[in-house]
């Protein structure tokens, strides 16, 4: 585990290599699979979601994003509600389950093929179907603790 060291003066000091980094160093160490931690230089405290957060802020704010405000405005909705814990479970699997699915059709195009919109019509029914699998699952798991759903599921 590679150990960042946040000082008081907002620099990051990278342990392993003994030089100071920025949050571009650390995004490009997300990119390759680093396992990483921030601590606090002085009080020792673990600060990477603090860190990965000003990452996904910087890129939201500068390029593309990926969330519309809207979804950003339902996410805050969440924090101290009741389903909070059960949001941050379902937000991780479909995460995953959309992680899986690229890599098996990353597997399945020979030569590093680029997408076709034939191929990205493929994926994308995946993973609906995949989603949909997560969402029925999860709403059972409520059914089963008792708890109430507000959302109608469509059909």
């Amino acid at each position: 585990m590679r150990i960042l060291k946040k000082y008081p003066n907002r620099r990051l000091y990278d342990t392993q290599t003994s030089s100071y980094i920025t949050l571009a160093d650390v995004k490009r160490m997300v990119l390759e699979g680093v396992e990483f931690e921030v601590h606090d230089a002085k009080t020792q405290e673990d600060l990477t979601r603090s860190i990965l957060l000003q990452i996904i802020l910087e890129e939201e704010t500068g390029g593309v994003p990926m969330f519309s405000t809207s979804s950003l405005a339902q996410i805050i909705r969440f924090y101290g509600h009741a389903m909070q814990g059960v949001m941050g479970g379902l937000l991780e699997r479909q995460m995953q389950a959309f992680t899986d699915l690229q890599s098996r059709f990353t597997e399945q195009t020979p030569g590093g093929m680029p997408f076709t919109p034939e191929a990205w019509t493929g994926l994308m029914g995946g993973y609906a179907e995949q989603s949909k699998t997560l969402m029925n699952q999860w709403q059972e798991q409520l059914k089963q603790a008792g708890v109430m759903f507000p959302f109608t599921p469509k059909k």
